[in-house]
């Protein structure tokens, strides 16, 4: 929200300077995002008169001015505005000046042929309006030679941040009143002009939507000469960044800016019959001041006459009802609209404006007469006119929260003494209502503090206003010793594998949560995706059941833009909805390997892309270092129908236990993503990762080298040729736990020798001896036993 530091002024008796007014805003909560100075921009341009204007010798349209600036011999300056004249006073921008309109730096210059030391400037060039068909004309007051800026009272802009629950800031009197409450000055009151009130309103005026539109009151002024808005009023609109229209519709908008109170003006000759505040009808269509056709529905709130709809009401009026330059009568309308309304009708139309950012937020219901006798004075005063008897349809909420304050609650949550007097000059300085001669007190809030819920919240009115700096900042209790830890075993886990994934040379990511649904329901399995009722867009309206789309969509992203090679990881949750509708979080780690594993090259020949097994690798790994017994895992099939059925497994500690899943994602799902280079992915459960048992943490026991020689023994084996070499390969490791410390799989083999329907499986087993060396008889035994374990698969010893 912008506002110069004159239109402040206009309602705080002040004299602190620019830099102590921003400092004051932002210690009682209105954060200054900036401070603009028109008169920086206005630095070299001078009051000056034109002396004597002479065609110029080679150009029909150019003039040659002798221009008085008020400092020693008059310049000479070419002109090309057609009111250029001798004897008129304007504004001179002299050489070095920057020409606010495009940043042309002035300078002397020959225009055909003729010396020019400057510019003769019209209004759109210094970005005091539109016009632009000759130069400004000052009075003849003017003082020759002082600074324009001086003399068009330039004055500083603050843009202040307001939040949302502050409504009550969305306009400058507010401001002041938050200021004059913080010792910056005193509150003026409100200047109401004067008018007479002549006859009843000539139209009906009534609200047929007691939820949408609780209150519409209205009065009508006929006679109005409507027209271009008095240069005080177009200044504070431009300095909120507002383009002034016309007098009419300036004030509405001087209304909503100065005190957070939206109004409307209508043509009342372009009205038919009664003006109702009503639901509008499905599918009903309205042209707004946009110029923008809306489709409406039966659960949105309207301005209508017996014509039809003029205005989404509480957002934008109708483009058909608006005031123009020919406007003699006018029906004014100021409402009470829903808050909630407001905000569902205008996310669904798409439509913002300055008007729906107020009333949804809450305006304050006590201003509804105020400010409807405050524009009727205004136009009245400026436009002429007479106005009628007020109407009011309806009834704004009334209904002032009651609160009961103990006010030695600050000091226990506030952290500050504050003197109970203090405490009841700031709140009643704010506005509220304070009956002290009860213990505790009854502390009653405005209307207009929509935010105000209890004690807390006046504590907080408070501490702001005294100063959040003079808090004291107190160190937290701590106990004596070494602290204990604070991160959970599931934190711990998540570090670890995380830092695995990267010391693999993974690049972490972190993606949206929420998906849109096609690509949510492509990885649902099945189950019911967790769909949000008000999501930020409808691209990101399902939770993700997965952490592989997230990771898939950044994929592509990235592919589009040129990357060849991608290696991302991401540690999140996924999120389910449980049959009993409660939701379901599951910590997950997603791994994406997408495009080439390893570019091409004279060495290598041709890119070598991402494989399955690769995808196994980064799941072992990552597994391992997660606490899952890696050796332990079983390969099995089912990783999903996003997975290539031949080229991905999952892996598991028992058959329902899956701690993962691997592979390259079906062409199918590469489709539906629109990646065109082969993937490869991991999910790893990290939720189904068993604990610990014991749960206690014991330091490991000092690495001893064995003292003897380990042994290396080979075997081949006949098997069934779906058999799983996994399989074979966990059976023969754990047929002697006491002496076999490892087996390897080091040939697999299916051909001419192998009897059909078998293959040849060889494995390198790693025997250790502890107290002494194996003998032969030793080494039968353990190789027996490896024999009958494999043979417990269907496995034979080929001879």
């Amino acid at each position: 929200m912008k506002f110069s530091l004159t239109w402040l002024k206009d309602h705080l008796e002040t004299e602190a300077t620019v830099a102590e007014l921003a400092a004051a805003m932002n210690r009682i909560g209105l954060e200054v995002e900036g401070i603009e100075d028109p008169a920086e921009l206005l630095a070299g341009f001078t009051v000056a008169k034109v002396l004597t204007a002479a065609k110029h010798p080679d150009a029909d349209k150019l003039q040659v001015l002798s221009v008085d600036t008020g400092a020693g011999d008059p310049l000479q300056v070419v002109c090309g505005a057609p009111n250029a004249r001798a004897g008129m006073i304007g504004v001179l921008g002299q050489p070095g000046a920057v020409v606010p309109s495009n940043g042309m730096e002035l300078r002397k210059s020959a225009i055909r042929g003729v010396e020019s030391n400057g510019m003769m400037c019209s209004v759109r060039e210094l970005e005091l309006g539109d016009e632009h068909d000759g130069i400004i004309e000052l009075p003849d007051d003017a003082p020759i030679g002082h600074s324009f800026a001086d003399y068009h009272g330039s004055s500083p802009v603050f843009d202040v941040a307001i939040t949302p629950n502050r409504p009550d800031c969305m306009g400058v009197y507010g401001i002041a009143r938050d200021l004059a409450a913080a010792g910056m000055g005193t509150l003026k009151p409100i200047a109401f002009p004067k008018f007479d009130v002549a006859g009843e309103c000539p139209v009906e005026i009534r609200t047929d939507d007691p939820d949408g539109c609780p209150a519409f009151y209205g009065r009508a002024i006929t006679g109005v000469k409507n027209g271009p808005s008095p240069d005080w009023l177009a200044q504070r609109l431009q300095s909120a960044g507002q383009r002034p229209i016309s007098l009419l519709v300036d004030l509405t908008n001087y209304l909503m800016l100065a005190f957070g109170r939206p109004a409307h003006a209508y043509d009342l000759a372009k009205l038919t019959g009664a003006v109702v505040a009503r639901r509008a009808n499905e599918g009903e269509q309205v042209v707004a001041l946009n110029e923008k056709t809306y489709t409406l529905t039966s659960d949105m709130t309207v301005i209508a006459d017996d014509e039809g709809v003029h205005d989404v009401a509480g957002i934008m009026g109708g483009e058909h009802s608006g005031c123009s330059d020919e406007t003699t009568d006018v029906l004014l309308e100021i409402a009470y609209f829903n808050p909630d309304r407001i905000g569902q009708t205008g996310r669904k139309l798409g439509l913002a404006s300055d008007a729906r950012t107020r009333f949804e937020r809450g305006v304050d219901p006590a201003f509804l007469d105020d400010g409807l006798a405050l524009l009727t004075g205004l136009i009245t005063e400026l436009a002429g006119g007479k106005a009628s008897e007020a109407v009011h349809a309806g009834a704004a909420p009334s209904d002032a929260k009651t609160i009961i304050f103990d006010p030695a609650f600050t000091q226990k949550l506030g952290g500050v003494s504050v003197d109970v007097s203090r405490q009841k000059d700031i709140l009643q300085s704010l506005g509220f209502a304070v009956d002290s001669a009860t213990d505790p007190w009854t502390v009653t809030a405005p209307l207009r503090r929509h935010d105000i819920e209890g004690p807390a919240d006046l504590v907080e009115e408070v501490v702001r206003i005294f100063g959040i700096d003079d808090v004291a900042s107190v160190a937290l209790p701590r106990a004596d010793g070494v602290a204990a830890p604070t991160a959970s075993a599931e934190q711990k886990q998540e570090r670890r594998v995380r830092r695995a994934a990267a010391g693999r040379g993974l690049n972490e990511a972190v993606t949206w949560s929420f998906l849109p649904v096609p690509e949510a329901e492509h990885f649902a399995d099945g189950g019911t995706l967790w769909t949000l009722d008000n999501p930020i867009s409808e691209d990101m309206k399902a939770m993700r059941p997965s952490m592989i789309p997230g990771l898939l969509m950044a994929a592509k992203r990235n592919v589009d833009r040129g990357a060849t090679s991608l290696r991302v990881f991401e540690i999140g949750r996924r999120y389910f909805r449980n049959t009993d509708g409660s939701s379901n979080e599951k910590p997950t780690l997603g791994v994406v390997l997408a495009g080439e594993k390893a570019p091409r090259s004279w060495a290598s020949g041709k890119a070598v892309p991402f494989d399955a097994l690769d995808a196994k690798a980064e799941a072992m790994a990552l597994l391992a270092e997660a606490g899952a017994p890696a050796e332990k895992l079983q390969v099995m099939g089912e990783a999903g129908v996003q997975f290539h059925p031949g080229q991905s497994a999952t892996l598991r500690l028992g058959p329902k236990n899956v701690l993962a899943r691997f592979g390259t994602l079906h062409p199918k799902t590469l489709e539906a993503f629109d990646i065109g280079v082969p993937v490869v992915a991991v999910e790893i459960f990290l939720d189904a990762i068993p604990g610990k048992k014991g749960g206690g943490n014991f330091a490991r026991t000092a690495y001893a080298p064995p003292a003897l020689q380990s042994v290396l023994r080979d075997f081949a084996f006949l098997v069934p040729a779906d058999l799983p070499a996994g399989d074979l390969q966990r059976m023969v490791k754990g047929a002697d736990k006491a002496n076999i410390i490892d087996a390897r799989i080091f040939d697999v083999f299916a051909g001419q020798g192998v009897p059909e329907g078998k293959k040849s499986i060889a494995i390198e087993v790693t025997l250790q001896p502890t107290e002494k060396s194996y003998k032969d008889e030793d080494l039968k035994a353990i190789s027996d036993r490896v024999v009958a374990a494999a043979g417990k698969l269907g496995a034979e010893l080929r001879g």
